[in-house]
């Protein structure tokens, strides 16, 4: 699914993030990207969102070079990224109502049929967010939890097929946290959806990723994997297999520093 071969990014004052970055995840797969603050996780992410152009290299998804935002790459951030003027139901539409006002060509308005099906997924995922009663609220009327939410189904109405997720449930409380994170392996479960979630939590990491990428000292050259089986379903959360995962991930991190 990602295809990455001698992957060089740098940012404009020269700093090197990626020098010579090889990495491959097969379809299905879920991954976590762990490292502290400034190792080039979010930079990894927007280069696969074809958000930011590589230095050299190569990048393909599902054997395709990323040139730019890719129809079914999912991205969901931090901060949601909602439109404070428009209500849940319409921010769950939004991507929907683009892709279907310009069409594949980037011409053509759509057809009533578009219209009807855009709302018809969109009422679908609000019901399965559990969103239902606040479908005419805006997100200044709803919680943090509720956002994040809305922000997921408006990303997997458009039907991704890669979902890239930048520390989505960093700003929320403990058991929101962990509601979010149970409904991102159901979904995923549900749909054989590939997940790459950026994270600087140990334990989100050794949960949410069957596979970890330990980033770490700049430029990142070889890629730090730490395999992380039983991961990826909520029971796996306290089980012993999941400290040992914890304790490993805690002295991989250490070492990449």
């Amino acid at each position: 699914m990602i295809e990455i071969d001698g992957l060089t990014f740098r940012y404009p004052d020269g700093t090197a993030v990626f020098d010579g970055f090889s990495w491959r995840v097969a379809a299905g797969e879920a991954w976590a990207v762990l490292g502290p603050s400034g190792c080039g996780k979010t930079t990894l992410l927007y280069l696969l969102a074809g958000l930011r152009a590589a230095s050299g290299g190569s990048l393909r998804l599902a054997g395709e070079p990323v040139v730019r935002p890719r129809p079914r790459t999912g991205l969901i951030l931090q901060d949601f990224g909602l439109l404070p003027w428009a209500t849940v139901q319409d921010n769950v539409a939004l991507g929907l109502r683009i892709r279907g006002f310009y069409g594949p060509d980037g011409k053509h308005a759509p057809a009533g049929e578009a219209v009807t099906a855009t709302r018809q997924i969109t009422l679908a995922w609000i019901d399965r967010l559990g969103l239902a009663p606040l479908a005419r609220s805006f997100p200044s009327q709803i919680s943090g939890g509720q956002r994040q939410r809305t922000a997921i189904a408006r990303t997997l109405a458009l039907d991704p097929d890669l979902l890239l997720m930048d520390e989505p449930f960093a700003a929320l409380d403990a058991p929101t946290r962990e509601d979010l994170q149970n409904l991102t392996l159901r979904l995923r479960a549900e749909r054989g959806l590939n997940t790459l979630v950026v994270t600087h939590t140990i334990e989100e990491a050794a949960l949410l990723g069957e596979q970890v990428l330990v980033l770490g000292r700049l430029p990142n050259r070889a890629p730090r994997i730490v395999p992380n089986p039983g991961a990826g379903v909520p029971e796996f959360r306290g089980t012993p297999a999941y400290v040992r995962a914890c304790t490993r991930l805690r002295q991989e991190l250490e070492a990449a520093r």
